[in-house]
């Protein structure tokens, strides 16, 4: 009784801020899942160490990238080890933790709100609530999702296994993570409308972000959206158009993509493959045939990611967005902050905006340097995984498995990077400090 008392004294005494405790806990979260999918009824073939806490990093990150295939390397119990970690990963596993607290009835304290905060970039006052509203809505569209996919493929597989099949791949798409039963992913259903049309909206759905699904759901007007629901809805919509039709134009006649398909399959695969990159990780055509100009738009499109406070990673698409509309001010020769939908953008909001991004170049450039070093692999692939590990998106040209471990320990960093943030890590070994003399300013030449 006098060790758990001094125990909890010593725990207590411990001071974490919420962006170390994020970080710490998805460690955490890692590690338990390397060592749950090394046991040996989770794996149908033997595994490394290095390749399970791949695995484990790559599922909680809900990124997709993998050195063994999930369906022929791991057991059931292996394969909903991955789903779990992919859940918690998803939806944060402070999250989780808050719904176990309410489940037990304990009272939730202020330390554990601002945990919830930071995870979900918003003020504290109801954010409970929001937690609440979080997993009902994503438990209820994924529901939806497998009632509707399972409609497509009991059918075809049977009743046991259309509905598994169905379940594990709704909660990677809805959750963004690239895992799928097949080691082509969904190749063999470029042409298929439901599967297509089932799995984007997922993708779509889980990345578009929590807080605008619930501004979506009880908000009665549209002119009432908040500014970053309106930026990310009108966003995404337009950077998937963007997308689809200049994949379609720059594969139409590569025979190894979409060149074999019929005109209709060239859509869907084109479809497909604009929306997917962006944080989900499938693809129904081969990532390792596509054109050289086709996946430099991909890094981009990987770079920039999902929304704020969703399932995917990137540096976001509000984030490129406020960066778009700054440069955009500037190149005007405004003396004003950028506006969009008749709203100011706090100059804050664009410091942090330009904060992301460098430290985002500035990880995946060491990343880079590094895999030339260690690895015999040629440039771009290297970029492309670096980046997709990034954006957590899963989408690779075929190097994962050929990665030594150095290279498998730099990509799962940088998976863990683009889920907790590059902010999340540089502001969680900083300190703060106040402003204690005010300099005067001077003109610095720049351009």
């Amino acid at each position: 009784m006098h060790f758990e008392k001094r125990f909890r004294n010593r725990l207590n005494s411990i001071k974490l801020n919420p962006s170390q405790i994020l970080g710490i806990g998805f460690v955490i979260l890692i590690v338990t899942g390397g060592l749950l999918l090394k046991l040996p009824f989770a794996t149908k073939v033997p595994v490394s160490w290095i390749d399970a806490f791949f695995t484990s990093a790559s599922a909680t990150t809900v990124t997709g990238l993998w050195v063994v295939d999930t369906h022929t390397a791991y057991t059931l119990f292996g394969q909903f080890v991955i789903l779990f970690l992919i859940h918690v990963g998803g939806l944060g596993f402070m999250t989780f933790a808050i719904m176990i607290i309410i489940f037990l009835g304990k009272r939730i304290g202020l330390r554990q709100r601002l945990i919830i905060q930071e995870q979900f970039k918003t003020p504290i006052g109801g954010i409970i609530k929001l937690v609440k509203r979080v997993v009902i809505f994503s438990l209820a569209i994924e529901a939806i999702g497998i009632i509707l996919l399972s409609i497509r493929w009991v059918p075809e597989m049977g009743f046991w296994k259309g509905v598994y099949y169905s379940l594990f791949h709704i909660v990677a798409s809805f959750n963004n993570a690239g895992f799928a039963l097949w080691p082509d992913s969904l190749s063999n259903y470029v042409g298929d409308p439901a599967v297509n049309l089932i799995i984007t909206l997922m993708i779509i759905t889980g990345g578009i972000g929590f807080t605008v699904l619930h501004d979506l759901w009880y908000c009665k007007k549209i002119r009432l959206l908040t500014l970053h629901s309106k930026i990310m809805i009108v966003g995404t919509i337009v950077i998937n158009i963007i997308s689809i039709l200049t994949i379609f134009m720059l594969e139409f006649d590569n025979p190894d993509t979409l060149g074999a398909l019929s005109l209709a399959d060239k859509w869907w695969a084109a479809y497909f493959q604009g929306i997917s990159p962006r944080t989900a990780g499938f693809n129904t055509i081969p990532i390792g045939e596509l054109e050289e100009s086709t996946n430099i738009l991909m890094m981009m499109l990987m770079f920039i990611g999902a929304g704020s406070v969703s399932t995917g990673g990137g540096i976001k698409l509000t984030t490129f967005i406020i960066i778009l509309l700054a440069v955009g001010t500037f190149l005007k020769q405004k003396n004003q902050n950028p506006i969009a939908f008749k709203r100011r953008i706090d100059i804050k909001i664009i410091y942090r905006a330009l904060a992301i991004v460098m430290t985002s170049i500035s990880f995946i450039f060491i990343a880079v340097f590094t895999l030339l070093i260690t690895e015999k692999i040629p440039f771009l692939p290297l970029l492309f995984e670096i980046v997709s590990a990034f954006g957590t998106v899963g989408l690779s040209m075929g190097i994962t498995a050929d990665l030594s471990i150095i290279g498998k320990l730099v990509i799962m960093f940088m998976m863990y990077l683009g889920l907790v943030g590059p902010l999340t890590i540089m502001l969680s070994v900083s300190h703060a400090e106040k402003e204690k003399i005010r300099y005067p300013a001077e003109s610095v030449i720049t351009g």
